[in-house]
């Protein structure tokens, strides 16, 4: 990976104390009709504004490209190798039924036992009292231990995580191609991982005619990355050579990979949505589309945001103007 390895000032262990009194975030959308609570909210405003934030952030660049990598970043990176080593630590148990394997269970067990200790050594010794409330968003994102499914629900959790930590200070406006490229990929490799070992379940799945099983953002970044490819255009996602010849440096693709890995049969049938959109003539109406489709299909549908929490840095309280 070509990356410049600056390192962020040991400043930051001087910084003051932020005035904040953190909590631990909780359900606050219960019935249909709270929705428009969390369409008026500051944690949408500020959720919305993250994710698009980060889409420019990325825009025409390749997973492959130079940026730069800070202290915060390289944590966050070493947490999720930590999750992916558990998985190794905790192998599938035999069990009649095919999906949702109940090791998931053990495995998510020590993730809720270490989740504040991971936090922790992400952030600075002054934002330590951060950690429990940030923790809660790191719990959430990896699928739910019950059902032993996996979602955007729990996609977003962990872009609701990243957020937080962007809210205190731990993560700039420099680290943003980092973010992306380094943090959220890393976690979709770690989120696939999990995904087939303990065959977890689409949570809340629309079947064909969802756009992924599990994902939702890694589609709308990496097509944000392919703007103005000079000679990728979206009708070409849907061509095995292409695919296996431009993965490692596009987002979108890498999704397109794991779902042609994942499923038999004819492209257009399994996965019918993304088969439309590679009608769709350039990669930034691809882009907005897909924004537009996110904000209905995943952040306006109350199955998924009724499991969505809400504390000191991610407020239910209306934006103020």
């Amino acid at each position: 990976m070509a990356e410049s390895g600056q390192r962020a000032g040991a400043s930051e262990e001087m910084a003051p104390p932020l005035q904040q009194n953190f909590m631990i975030p909780k359900k606050e959308i219960n019935i249909v009709s709270d929705m428009g609570k969390w369409k008026r909210s500051q944690a949408y405003a500020d959720y919305m504004g993250f994710i698009l934030t980060l889409n420019e952030g990325v825009r025409g660049k390749k997973l492959t490209c130079d940026y730069k990598v800070s202290e915060p970043i390289e944590k966050l990176v070493a947490l999720l190798n930590t999750l992916d080593r558990w998985i190794d630590e905790t192998p599938p148990v035999d069990q009649p039924s095919r999906f949702g394997n109940k090791a998931f269970r053990t495995w998510y067990a020590k993730l809720d036992q270490e989740a504040e200790n991971l936090v922790a050594a992400v952030i600075p010794k002054h934002l330590a009292s951060a950690a429990p409330e940030v923790a809660v968003y790191l719990k959430e994102a990896v699928g739910n231990s019950t059902r032993i499914d996996y979602g955007t629900g729990h996609e977003a959790a962990f872009a609701a995580f990243l957020c937080c930590l962007c809210k205190i200070g731990v993560l700039r406006v420099d680290d943003q191609m980092a973010i992306v490229f380094k943090v959220f990929n890393r976690y979709l490799e770690v989120m696939r991982k999990l995904q087939k070992t303990y065959r977890m379940e689409p949570a809340g799945s629309q079947g064909v005619w969802g756009l992924d099983d599990f994902q939702f953002l890694p589609f709308i970044w990496g097509s944000s990355q392919l703007i103005d490819h000079p000679n990728l255009e979206p009708r070409h996602f849907v061509d095995e050579k292409v695919v296996n010849e431009n993965h490692k440096d596009f987002m979108f693709l890498e999704c397109i990979l794991f779902i042609t890995e994942m499923k038999t049969g004819p492209f257009a049938e399994h996965s019918n949505q993304l088969w439309n959109i590679s009608a769709v003539p350039s990669w930034s109406k691809v882009n907005q589309g897909l924004i537009r489709m996110y904000k209905a299909e995943c952040l306006e549908k109350f199955p998924v945001i009724q499991h969505f929490k809400f504390g000191s840095l991610l407020p239910i309280q209306p934006v103020t103007s």
